[in-house]
């Protein structure tokens, strides 16, 4: 998991970020991306893909990530972002404010996202089961995106955010043509869309 990080602190490079996000696919609550620069004397038992380890594990692994980090940042595009700009730009440019909001960078490495930074950086495909600086950005994604569905299930219990986490599950599509879209749910993506569309339909 380290490989990627070792091979860049020994071409002179000191402060290697790792960045990924959490969030592409849902179709309601926002996208998040984390990035994280690890300490390289600090090795995080347990370290990988955030989809591969179960909520707690992400929520312990979270506490020590920052406790133990060099720096880290997250930043949170709201869905109505996400449809301004499409989910894949909204990743790109999240993972760039990211990197920006960092103290100290010279080097990036982003999770299968080619960035044009103003630092030297490198894509890795599936680069959260290979890097441990991606997988730790992924943990801190995952996790404050979670927070965020829950509290979101408090304000909207119909939909059951805390279960899916904004997936188009069949309760939530259920949910989601019986109670129409929340001020949180992507318009851009095909099934809330189609919900907007029969309303308005409806109330012609």
């Amino acid at each position: 998991m380290y490989k990627y990080e070792t091979h860049y602190l020994n071409k002179g490079y000191h402060h290697i970020a790792g960045t990924d996000e959490a969030g592409r696919g849902p179709l309601a609550g926002p996208l998040v991306v984390a990035a994280v620069i690890l300490d390289k004397d600090v090795v995080i038992e347990g370290l990988d893909d955030s989809k591969k380890l179960s909520e707690s594990a992400r929520t312990r692994l979270a506490k020590t990530i920052k406790a133990t980090a060099k720096d880290y940042a997250i930043i949170v595009h709201s869905a109505s972002k996400v449809d301004s700009l499409n989910v894949y730009q909204s990743a790109k440019q999240a993972m760039k404010e990211a990197v920006v909001a960092l103290k100290i960078c010279d080097f990036v490495l982003s999770d299968a996202m080619p960035l044009t930074l103003d630092i030297p950086s490198e894509s890795i495909i599936k680069g959260d089961a290979h890097s441990a600086s991606i997988a730790a950005a992924s943990i801190l994604a995952k996790d404050h995106r979670d927070q965020i569905m829950k509290a979101l299930a408090g304000r909207y219990p119909e939909y059951g955010f805390d279960k899916h986490k904004g997936y188009g599950t069949n309760a939530h599509l259920e949910a989601l043509k019986t109670h129409g879209p929340t001020p949180h749910h992507r318009r851009s993506f095909a099934p809330v869309r189609k919900v907007i569309e029969k309303q308005l339909h409806f109330n012609m």
